[in-house]
């Protein structure tokens, strides 16, 4: 009786399985297969990378765009007609999709990277697709709906550019272990070329990026101007209710320059502060008049004014997930507040000699006050005392009538003209949003005396980055996080970043040059599979069952051209293939079985 001793021995790959298992639901070992990837799943591959990058556009841009979460809300607000923060759960589902796709592009390069076929499940496919119609959708929709704030990347660049130029050259540095293995493994003279061209062409125009990147925080320390003044935006409006005098003295506490509201007229003419057209939003019109909450504010009387709360919907809404933070006291006088009168709050601005910056809002035709709103305000103003030269007037409205009757008002456009059109009107000074003007034009404006205030700027980068292109002074809803910023949140000599620059690249270019000589050390004279390997990945397409007793009971042999001995299965194990300790069967002779079998 002969005794048969097994000649192979399964090693188990636990990450291997996993690798395969998550990316193709390819858990057994005879499931895997080293063949070409089809162009079908090479496509796939390709909606991989073409999602992922989208992704992360959308990604970028929502966490930049977090300066105007409030304007979004609002914008979407006076669509729906309800408020609620709806920047939380479309980040969170981006971050999470953004981490989906990321995840299943690192295991396809993990396939690539160990010589597997790809093979993207089908689920995943499924989710590939979704993801990739969801950020489309949401790309146009901003394109159609919020066009104006594509202008945020372009600025965000100046303040990330430099470090998102070193980060792309890290990864992509690191992806010269891949295509260096590719290369090696390749048999394929053209493909080899194609590979290399194209990757020496991605990553010297990444080496060369820095020549386009321009950024004002890239100047001498010395060049610095000053630190620019803040203006509350409606009061402190994350620490109280917008437009309220509570909101107003919050500010004037964290020091600001000037305070920053928008101006009505009641209908028995009494400017007060409000920006909606309604007071749906900010007060409790609904419960107090139910039927008039669709009505232009302008349109109630200051006594119906006075008997709102302005105070009960910050509690509610949270717009800036701020109550949390407030102290007892905090809490029951922000429930107690009412509409704020212009009076009080150029009386506040008088006893702190506070700046005064507002917008003018015409009432409706059918007011009593359409044709003189703008004598009212003016002539409030004047009453209270204040001193001309902290006005700043924006109206164009009978612009020439307030400079005879008020020429110590500070004269203040929020359009970008030309600047002798400026200058011929008394303009020196410009309110304009953020993105409207650009750091030359800033520098241009400056050089003539003109003084520039931009808004709404609530993260401290963008405060940076403004600051270091000359901005005098800035509105802001978050007037208590920027005056935690002393300094840019980086400057840097423009000599430094290059020499930084150039460095960098020099040594992404020498670790490349040592990833493809190791790699090609390595994987070079690997160009075929082993006729055992070359079975096993032909038995894909064979039944279920055949593929079973055939890749699970497969016995090596030994072949006359000697490809199949032990050496050189091991040779290939060592090499990322299917591992495998055989023990070689050596054959027995005709006169050896005779002697046997007696």
């Amino acid at each position: 009786m002969v005794k048969h001793q097994p000649l192979q021995v399964y090693e188990p790959q636990l990450c291997l399985s996993c690798l395969t298992g998550i990316y193709g639901c390819r858990w057994k070992r005879y499931q895997r297969s080293h063949d070409d990837t089809t162009k079908w799943e090479l496509a796939w591959f390709l909606v991989l990378c073409s999602t992922f990058s989208m992704l992360f556009l959308w990604l970028y841009f929502w966490v930049e765009v977090q300066n105007d979460y409030d304007d979004f809300n609002w914008f979407l607000y006076n669509r729906t007609g309800s408020w609620s923060d709806w920047s939380v759960p479309i980040l969170i589902a981006t971050a999470a999709g953004f981490t989906y796709i990321a995840f299943l592009l690192v295991l396809a390069l993990c396939h690539i990277a160990v010589g597997q076929q790809l093979n993207l499940h089908w689920l995943h496919k499924i989710g590939v697709t979704a993801a990739l119609i969801t950020t489309l959708i949401a790309l146009v929709s901003v394109e159609q709906l919020w066009k104006e704030e594509w202008g945020i990347l372009l600025i965000s660049f100046q303040a990330t550019g430099p470090f998102l130029h070193m980060g792309a050259v890290a990864a992509a540095t690191i992806l010269a272990w891949l295509v260096a293995g590719q290369f090696a493994r390749a048999e394929k003279t053209m493909f080899q070329a194609v590979l290399l061209i194209t990757y020496l062409g991605i990553i010297v125009s990444l080496y060369l990026v820095p020549l386009t990147i321009t950024s004002p925080c890239l100047m001498e320390k010395k060049n610095l101007g000053p630190r620019p003044s803040i203006f509350g935006h409606r009061g402190a409006p994350m620490l109280a209710p917008e437009n309220t005098l509570m909101s107003f003295q919050k500010a004037v506490e964290l020091k600001v320059s000037g305070l920053q509201s928008d101006v009505q007229i009641s209908h028995d003419g009494i400017p007060f502060l409000m920006h909606d057209r309604t007071l749906r939003r900010t007060t409790n019109v609904g419960k107090v008049f139910p039927h008039r909450t669709g009505e232009a504010s302008s349109m109630f009387n200051w006594t119906d004014l006075q008997s709102l709360n302005a105070g009960e919907w910050f509690i509610k809404d949270d717009p800036f997930w701020t109550v949390s933070s407030l102290s007892e006291m905090d809490y029951t006088q922000v429930g107690n507040q009412s509409i704020c009168g212009l009076s009080e709050m150029l009386q506040l601005a008088i006893d702190h000699n506070k700046s005064v910056i507002f917008s003018l809002w015409r009432p409706p035709p059918e007011h009593p006050f359409f044709e003189n709103w703008i004598n009212v305000t003016l002539e409030t103003i004047l009453q209270s005392g204040i001193r001309q030269e902290l006005i700043m007037w924006t109206s164009e409205m009978d612009r020439a009538l307030v400079q005879q009757i008020a020429p110590g008002f500070r004269q203040t456009s929020e359009v970008k003209e030309d600047i002798r059109e400026l200058l011929r009107k008394g303009i020196l000074t410009l309110n304009l949003r953020y993105n409207q003007i650009k750091a030359e034009e800033i520098r241009e404006f400056s050089t003539l005396n003109f003084s520039i205030n931009l808004f709404t700027v609530n993260e401290p980068w963008l405060y940076s980055v403004l600051w270091c292109s000359g901005v005098q002074s800035v509105t802001s809803n978050a007037p208590q996080i920027l005056d935690k910023v002393p300094y840019p949140i980086w400057l840097m000599p423009p000599d430094e970043y290059y020499w930084i620059w150039i460095i960098l690249d020099l040594i992404s270019f020498i670790i490349v040059i040592g990833i493809f000589v190791l790699q090609k050390y390595r994987l070079g004279n690997i160009r075929s599979y082993n006729p055992e390997q070359i079975m096993l990945s032909a038995a894909v397409h064979r039944s279920s069952r055949d593929v079973n007793v055939m890749k699970e009971k497969l016995i090596f042999s030994e072949i006359n051209n000697g490809v199949g001995s032990a050496e050189e299965v091991s040779l290939y194990s060592e090499n990322g293939y299917d591992g495998y300790s055989n023990e070689v069967v050596t054959p027995i002779d005709s006169h050896s079985r005779k002697m046997r079998v007696n």
